[in-house]
This record gives structure tokens, sequence and C-alpha cells, in this order.
């Protein structure tokens, strides 16, 4: 993980946009430059509920995907973790970014920034996810009924959360 730089925003843009990924995102329509440099600026550079980093294969410094910490609430001191690795090859689900991703932001999370949760909303269709989290030890909080409407179809939502408490 490192810094979001100006450069990867078009890449980011192009893997929103792919219905393949994009149906896993709550920002439903498609997403142009000035969108995204306006998340940049908006949210990354001026935010301080939102901490995002560019998830970069470390041998080539490969860009892969984006995490990071959001809605980040410093009184309640929880945020919602996002991930994800829009590089597609045939042995990308086998590499274990995400899971090394996730591993860096909840000790970030935790020991750095002193959150006492961080939690996760997952679309019921999304088993990498869910299988992904529950490895980390996320536990179902609770469930959004039929939250997202997806290709005619109503879908629930799942909460999961992590307590600092759980790691221990």
């Amino acid at each position: 993980m490192c810094a979001i730089e100006s450069a990867d925003l078009e890449q980011f843009r192009d893997w929103r946009n792919n219905p393949d990924t994009r149906k896993y995102f709550r920002e439903f329509r498609e997403l142009n430059m000035h969108h995204q440099k306006t998340w940049f600026t908006d949210k990354v550079m001026n935010d301080p509920s939102t901490l995002m980093f560019a998830v970069r294969r470390t041998k080539d410094n490969q860009l892969l995907g984006c995490c990071g910490l959001a809605y980040i609430n410093w009184v309640n001191r929880h945020a919602e973790l996002s991930i994800y690795i829009g590089w597609k090859d045939e042995y990308i689900d086998k590499t274990g970014y995400a899971e090394e991703s996730c591993n860096l932001l909840i000790k970030y999370g935790f020991e750095e920034i002193s959150l006492n949760k961080i939690w996760t909303e997952i679309y019921e269709f999304d088993d990498r996810k869910t299988s992904l989290f529950s490895q980390l030890g996320f536990q179902k909080d609770g469930l959004l009924r039929q939250h997202y409407w997806h290709r005619g179809k109503w879908w629930n939502s799942i909460i999961y959360s992590l307590l600092m408490d759980d790691k221990s």
C-alpha cells in the first residue's frame, strides 16, 4: 500500500466503470475523469474521515487496486474498510493482495489511529469478499434487507465488523 497519485486516477476510473467490478460499488453510474479528480481532491487529499491507498505489487510497482478506511468516526473510533483489486490476470485470486492489504489496514486502524471497530458492507452476492472477511475474523453484525438494486433484482447488504478486542 502506498499513497494514491493523480496518475492512478485514470486506471481507477476504468476499473470502477467495468461492469464486472462496478456491481460491487455503491456508485451506480459511469464515472468520468471529473468524478475521479473530485473524489481525489475532496476525499483523498482533504477529508480527514477518509484514508485511501493504492495497492501496488512490490516487485514492479504495478497498480493493482485501491483500499482504505472511510467514514472514519474519530469520536466513536470506527471506520469502514474499503478495498478492490481491479488488476486482472489468471493468478490474481491466488496472490493474496486483498488479504495482505486488509491486514495492513486493520493493523494501521487499530495500532496507529486507535480505532475500536472496523466494519464493511458486502452485497450478498459477493462471495469472494464474504470469504475474505470471514478469514480475517470479521463477524456478521446485521442485514440490510433488499438494500441494493442490481440487474433487475433486490439484494441484501450484510454488515460485518472486527473489534480491536477480537484481535487480542
